[in-house]
């Protein structure tokens, strides 16, 4: 396997962060319930990571990209202990983009956020709030490699993590470096469940 390049992401890696996390996730369960039309899902896809990156994540200063010969081909967006929560400003600042965005979609995605939210632990954590790879290096090692960066620090910070797996074949992927179930969200009107993962510091 090549050396994985492993860094924190920065401010110019935005466009290319937001398209390699939306090919990653254009057939996730819970994204193609939000967004169903996978056409507009496409499209939707990239601005939405775009802009819950731009005001959460990269001012957060956890979140980190893995490279190949130089191009970003996954990422994982991570929030600090007592972070994970957007602010009211956050919250200005992304809601006219994601409104536009979404659309007639935005309803389902502002439930989804909310039963996300309301069913997170109040313990301090490290947040794993996504974490995906271009499907074109899957299975290249490189979301182990993310996750090992900074899983590593919660070890050494004895610092527990936390997840939500919206696809259940990833649940196994997860528990081999030692997360748990410890519940699950099932979304309102039908929708797909999430499974609420927790891992203690080793």
């Amino acid at each position: 396997m090549p050396d994985i390049d492993v860094r924190p992401a920065r401010s110019a890696d935005l466009p290319e962060l937001a398209r390699t996390l939306a090919l990653a996730f254009h057939d996730d369960p819970v994204m193609s319930w939000v967004v169903p039309d996978p056409r507009r899902r496409a499209v939707a896809l990239p601005r939405m990571f775009a802009a819950i990156c731009r005001h959460h994540y990269l001012p957060g200063g956890a979140a980190e990209v893995a490279l190949s010969s130089g191009r970003i081909v996954a990422g994982a967006l991570w929030s600090a202990p007592g972070e994970w929560k957007t602010s009211p400003r956050q919250d200005l600042r992304m809601l006219p983009g994601l409104l536009l965005v979404l659309r007639g979609d935005a309803l389902r995605g502002m439930r989804a956020n909310e039963a996300v939210k309301s069913a997170h632990p109040a313990e301090p954590h490290w947040y794993l709030g996504v974490i995906g790879s271009d499907p074109q290096v899957r299975g290249g090692g490189y979301g182990r490699a993310l996750l090992q960066s900074r899983l590593q620090r919660c070890d050494r910070e004895f610092a527990p993590a936390y997840l939500e797996s919206s696809n259940a074949d990833n649940v196994p992927y997860y528990q081999r470096f030692g997360f748990a179930v410890t519940g699950e969200i099932r979304l309102p009107a039908g929708g797909p469940t999430l499974w609420q993962m927790w891992r203690d510091p080793a």
